[in-house]
């Protein structure tokens, strides 16, 4: 009698891609915000733009409510609506560890082992009201504010800030967190 055994091929091939593409050489590395102070950075942050990624696309009122835990781990539990503010919110927690030497400013964060992704804090704002966090590769980004609506000033002086570490802001969309912007240009 022969036995079949199949192989899971998608999950491990995406998890392979997940972990090459924070590992290519990257030309010019993002430079990362000096010194985060956890303690003012702890705490919910609204996404107010992003590059879109299948987890995120098309969700409105998304939020981060970033934690430490006693010996240097962190949670990190992304919440948002799907499409709608109707909708039923859902939300996935992310584990992880600042890593030692980096100011505070790179994590290691894993929605299930042994996969790590990378959170790496770009810039906070000196009173910790709005924060940029990218990826290696420049393929992710978020802007994020403690408040979920920020005037177009405060969001075109954080784009700025994004094209110059190098990325392309044009592929950054707005997410909804009030009802009347959905639908709006720019926006999810």
């Amino acid at each position: 009698m022969a036995f079949s055994v199949r192989k899971p091929i998608l999950p491990a091939a995406v998890i392979a891609l997940a972990l090459l593409s924070g590992c290519a050489a990257d030309p010019q590395p993002l430079a990362l915000a000096p010194n985060v102070d956890l303690d003012r950075y702890a705490g919910r942050w609204y996404v107010i733009a992003n590059i879109p990624y299948f987890a995120e696309n098309g969700n409105v009122g998304s939020y981060f409510d970033v934690s430490f835990q006693p010996g240097g781990g962190l949670k990190d539990v992304y919440n948002a609506h799907a499409k709608d503010f109707s909708a039923k919110p859902s939300s996935f927690t992310m584990g992880g560890y600042v890593v030692p030497g980096t100011g505070n400013a790179r994590w290691r964060e894993t929605p299930f082992w042994p996969l790590y992704l990378s959170y790496l804090i770009l810039y906070v704002d000196p009173d910790y009201r709005t924060a940029l966090v990218g990826y290696p590769g420049r393929g992710y980004g978020w802007i994020l504010a403690r408040d979920p609506v920020i005037d177009d000033s405060t969001y075109e002086s954080l784009l700025k800030r994004l094209r110059d570490q190098g990325y392309d802001i044009s592929l950054f969309r707005r997410v909804p967190q009030t009802p009347g912007q959905i639908g709006n240009p720019g926006f999810q």
